[in-house]
C-alpha cells in the first residue's frame, strides 16, 4: 500500500513516461484505476504516437538505425568519433555526448517523420485514443431488425429502399435512420440504442403512405414506387424534423414527429438524386436532365387545395389582378448537358465543419463533375474532369496539394513544409468514387464519408477499407459477409462474390457523443437491409435476435435437423457440380 501511494506522488510526466513502455491492454486496464490514471492514460501525443508505431508507415523506416548512419550536426558520422589528446576524462565526455547525439538525432527523425504521417490539420481537434481503436480494434457486422408486413410471416420481410440519418436534438446523443420501404412505408430504427434497443425497429408508418401523398391523385403515384437503383433518394432536415422522399417525378416531405404527409411536389423528370438537407440552404434535386433549387422552407398550398373560380367576362377585358397575386415563380432549374446525375454534394466554408458555403458540386454517369455557385444558379461555375463515372462524393474543409501529398507519403518534407503545405489559406478538398472503364479497377466504388482521420470507401466486393487521407496508404479493410436470412440458404448463396454489398455508408458521429470514446460506427444499406460496423470484440447481433421466440423444445430440433439436412444436400450438389466441371476439362476444349 505504501509503494501505491507513492506511485500516487509521481509527478504525470514520470506516470507517462512509464506508461509508454506498458502494452495497449495494459493501459487501458490502468484507467480504471482512477480519474488520474484516467486522464494520463488518455494523452493524446501518447495515443498518436501509439498509432504511428501501428501504422504501416514505419514498415519501411528503420528509425532506430546505430552505426555510423547516424551522422551528428557537423556532419561526421557517430560511429568515428575518438578521443581528443587521449584524455581518458575527456574520452569519456565525447562518448556521452556521442550517446546524447544520437538520441537527439533519433528523436528529431522520428518528429519529422511523425510530421509527414499526421493526416490532421492546424486547428483540427482529434482524440487520438478514438483513433487507435478505429486503426486497430477488432471489428464485428450488426444487422438490424428486418420489418414485416402486419399480418404476415417472418420470413417475408420488406426490403428497405434507402436511408438517412435523423438527429433530433444536438444536446441528446440520440441517432436514427429513416428509410423508405417497398410498401411506401417509412420505418426509423435505433441506431445508438437510447429509445430502444440498439438496431431494433423504432416506429413504422402505415403501408402506401408516400403513395398516397397530399396533393396529387392517387392514380398518379400508385403505379409509382421508389426506384432501387436510385441511392440518395431521401433527405432529412434535423431542425425542421422532415424528411423528403423521392418517389418517382414526385418529392414527398414527411414530418417524422407524427409520419404525415405535409406536401408534393411534382417535377418535370424523374428524380435520381437529392443533396443531404440543411435548414440554412435550399434542397438541391437531380433529376434525370436537370437540377432544380428547391426552397422547402418558403409553404405552398397544393394547387388542388387552390379553389379555382370562373367569372363572368367583363366587356372591359379580364381582369389580371388575381393571376398576377397568384403567381409564383419557377424554382430555378439547370439543365444538364448530359443525363444521370447520381449524387449532389454541398461543400463546406474552408476550414469550418457543418457550415455550408455556396458551392454545389454534382457527380454521376458523365466524365466530369460539375461545379455550380448557389448565387449564380443556374450558371455553371466550372467542370472538374474525372475520367470515370462518379457515384459518391465528400470533402474536406482543408486543402491538398497532390505534389505535397506525394512528398509527404514517401516521408521527404521537412516539418516546416509540411506546416507550410497545410496552411494554405481557402483550401479544400474533394474526395469522389466510382469506376473507370479499365482493366485495373478490380472492382467498381459504391460510397465514400470521412470516418475520423481516415477516408472509408466500399466497393463491389463486399469489403469496406478504410485509407489514409493521402488515398494511396491503406488503414484496414472489413468485408460485410452476409444478412443471416431466415429462408433456406442456397447454393448460390454460398459461392464466391455473393456476400452483400454496403451501397451507403454514414457515419453515426454525434454532437453529443464528442467526448464519448468509440462512438463512431459506420452505417451501411445494402439495397435491401440495414448494418452496423463496431469496432469490439463482443458478438454483433442479427435480425433473428428481435424475433421473439415462441416455439416449443420439439419445433426447434425439428427445425435444425432440417437445417443440417438442407446444408448436407446443399454440399453434395456442390461436389458434384465440382465433379462435373472437373470431368469436362479432362475432354478436348469445345467449340
Amino acid at each position: 500500500m505504501a509503494e501505491r501511494g507513492r506511485l500516487q506522488f509521481l509527478p504525470d510526466e514520470i506516470l507517462l513516461h512509464i506508461i509508454q513502455f506498458l502494452g495497449v491492454q495494459d493501459v487501458v486496464r490502468l484507467q480504471l484505476v482512477s480519474k488520474k490514471y484516467l486522464r494520463i492514460c488518455r494523452d493524446k501525443p501518447h495515443w498518436r504516437g501509439r498509432c504511428l508505431e501501428a501504422s504501416a508507415i514505419l514498415e519501411h523506416v528503420s528509425l532506430f538505425r546505430r552505426g555510423s548512419d547516424w551522422i551528428d550536426e557537423e556532419g561526421i558520422p557517430l560511429s568515428r568519433a575518438a578521443p581528443v589528446n587521449g584524455h581518458p576524462l575527456h574520452h569519456s565526455n565525447v562518448i556521452e555526448r556521442i550517446g546524447l547525439l544520437s538520441t537527439r538525432k533519433r528523436e528529431k527523425e522520428y518528429s519529422r517523420i511523425a510530421a509527414n504521417w499526421d493526416p490532421t490539420f492546424p486547428g483540427e481537434e482529434t482524440d487520438w485514443y478514438h483513433e487507435y481503436i478505429q486503426r486497430n480494434a477488432p471489428m464485428v457486422t450488426n444487422w438490424f431488425e428486418r420489418p414485416h408486413t402486419p399480418n404476415g410471416p417472418p420470413e417475408d420481410a420488406i426490403d428497405v429502399r434507402g436511408v438517412a440519418l435523423y438527429k433530433p436534438y444536438k444536446a441528446e446523443d440520440q441517432l436514427f435512420a429513416v428509410s423508405p420501404l417497398d410498401d411506401g412505408s417509412i420505418c426509423i430504427w435505433d441506431v445508438k440504442g437510447s429509445k430502444a434497443k440498439k438496431g431494433s425497429i423504432l416506429s413504422k408508418s402505415r403501408p402506401g403512405l408516400l403513395s398516397h401523398a397530399q396533393g396529387m391523385s392517387s392514380r398518379e403515384l400508385s403505379t409509382q414506387s421508389i426506384d432501387r437503383g436510385i441511392i440518395e433518394c431521401v433527405s432529412v432536415d434535423n431542425q425542421r424534423h422532415a424528411a423528403f422522399f423521392a418517389l418517382g417525378n414526385n418529392l414527398v416531405e414527411i414530418d417524422l414527429q407524427s409520419l404525415a404527409v405535409v406536401t408534393a411536389t411534382r417535377f418535370e423528370r424523374v428524380i435520381m438524386t437529392m443533396s443531404a438537407a440543411n435548414p440554412t440552404v435550399p434542397l438541391t434535386v437531380g433529376t434525370f436532365n436537370g437540377l432544380y433549387l428547391h426552397d422547402y422552407r418558403i409553404r405552398h398550398a397544393p394547387r388542388e387545395q387552390q379553389r379555382e373560380v370562373v367569372e363572368s367576362l367583363s366587356p372591359r377585358g379580364p381582369d389580371l389582378s388575381r393571376v398576377l397575386e397568384d403567381w409564383r415563380p419557377l424554382p430555378p432549374y439547370a439543365a444538364l448537358a448530359q443525363p444521370g446525375p447520381q449524387y449532389i454534394h454541398h461543400m463546406d466554408r474552408p476550414g469550418q465543419r457543418d457550415e455550408l458555403s455556396d458551392d454545389i458540386f454534382v457527380a454521376g454517369r458523365f466524365t466530369s463533375v460539375l461545379h455550380y455557385d448557389r448565387r449564380k444558379f443556374p450558371s455553371i461555375k466550372g467542370s472538374l474532369h474525372s475520367g470515370g463515372r462518379l457515384c459518391s462524393l465528400t470533402s474536406l474543409p482543408y486543402p491538398f496539394s497532390s505534389i505535397d501529398s506525394d512528398l509527404r507519403r514517401r516521408l521527404e518534407l521537412t516539418e516546416e513544409q509540411v506546416t507550410k503545405s497545410k496552411s494554405i489559406a481557402g483550401g479544400r478538398t474533394l474526395i469522389a468514387c466510382g469506376e473507370y472503364n479499365t482493366k485495373a479497377s478490380s472492382s467498381k466504388l459504391l460510397s465514400v464519408i470521412n470516418h475520423g482521420n481516415r477516408v472509408v470507401f466500399s466497393d463491389g466486393q463486399g469489403y469496406l477499407k478504410w485509407m489514409e487521407r493521402d488515398g494511396f496508404t491503406e488503414v484496414r479493410q472489413h468485408k460485410i459477409g452476409k444478412v443471416e436470412k431466415v429462408t433456406h440458404r442456397s447454393l448460390f448463396g454460398t459461392m464466391p462474390g455473393s456476400d452483400d454489398i454496403a451501397r451507403k455508408l454514414l457515419s453515426t458521429r454525434t454532437n453529443a457523443a464528442q467526448n464519448t470514446c468509440n462512438d463512431d460506427d459506420i452505417l451501411f444499406w445494402t439495397g435491401e437491409t440495414l448494418g452496423l460496423v463496431s469496432f469490439t470484440s463482443r458478438s454483433g447481433f442479427s435480425p433473428g435476435d428481435f424475433v421473439e421466440n415462441t416455439k416449443t423444445p420439439e419445433e426447434v430440433a425439428a427445425e435444425e435437423e432440417e437445417r443440417v439436412y438442407a446444408e448436407r444436400i446443399r454440399l453434395a450438389l456442390e461436389r458434384q457440380a465440382d465433379e462435373v466441371r472437373f470431368v469436362q476439362n479432362l475432354g478436348m476444349p469445345r467449340n
